[in-house]
């Protein structure tokens, strides 16, 4: 299976278009539905001032930013984690476009879409449960996914938390389709089974295996057990 990647960003605002950047990336690595740990996670400078409107959503000041690498430092790292993987995303185009932005900045232009399989988790989760809220926090508490420690929005948190999402979501399909495998096989099974017995060969007891039988009969109805001759007989 192909590795994938939960991905998620915060960024100073919320349109790349307007000049709002990436400041924070956090990346978790699934292999054959297991976490591996070889994680990615990245503070960047943005060379611009937040939002307060973000700040107070993941609560990253301009003062701890400063003193960290830009975008351009860490391109080239990222690119190659992120090549050949499928992502992950809650609401994948607003960090696609994000991401898109950042390396059309540094002059590496590309969809990213052209080195990596991208899959909506939003996009999943509303065909799986329409009509309803479908937010990281509310699928949490449909799922039954502990989020009680995201208290503020954060990228390699929210990763973290996606990645338990996504695979008890995807664990229930799982579930049910290895259900319809077994009882498929099951049946077929069962079929065989009927189409063997149709030419079954009935051999008969003789007269000595018959005495031998009625004897043992006896003796167990001297001892009170015997309920055969309580029953019916069977006609041939």
């Amino acid at each position: 299976m192909a590795r994938q990647i939960v991905l998620d960003t915060e960024t100073t605002g919320l349109d790349p278009k307007t000049g709002h950047r990436v400041i924070e990336v956090g990346c978790v690595e699934l292999r054959e539905r297991r976490l591996t740990g070889n994680n990615l996670h990245l503070y960047l400078q943005p060379d611009r001032e937040i939002d307060q409107q973000a700040i107070e959503v993941h609560g990253i000041s301009n003062e701890f930013l400063l003193d960290k690498p830009r975008f351009a430092e860490v391109a080239e790292e990222l690119k190659a984690y992120l090549d050949g993987a499928e992502l992950l995303i809650h609401n994948a185009p607003f960090d696609v476009g994000f991401l898109e932005s950042e390396f059309s900045i540094v002059g590496d232009e590309f969809p990213l879409a052209s080195i990596c399989k991208i899959t909506d988790t939003l996009a999943m989760a509303r065909k799986m449960y329409p009509g309803q809220r479908n937010s990281l926090d509310a699928l949490c508490k449909r799922l039954g996914v502990n989020n009680g420690h995201r208290t503020l929005h954060g990228a390699l948190l929210d990763s973290e938390i996606l990645a338990d999402v996504y695979l008890t979501m995807t664990g229930g399909q799982t579930a049910l389709l290895l259900d319809a495998e077994r009882s498929t096989s099951t049946n077929e099974s069962q079929a065989g089974a009927q189409l063997q017995t149709d030419n079954l060969i009935v051999v008969r007891a003789n007269e000595s295996e018959m005495a031998a039988h009625d004897a043992w009969l006896a003796k167990l109805e001297a001892q009170g057990k015997c309920v055969w001759s309580n029953s019916e007989s069977v006609s041939d």
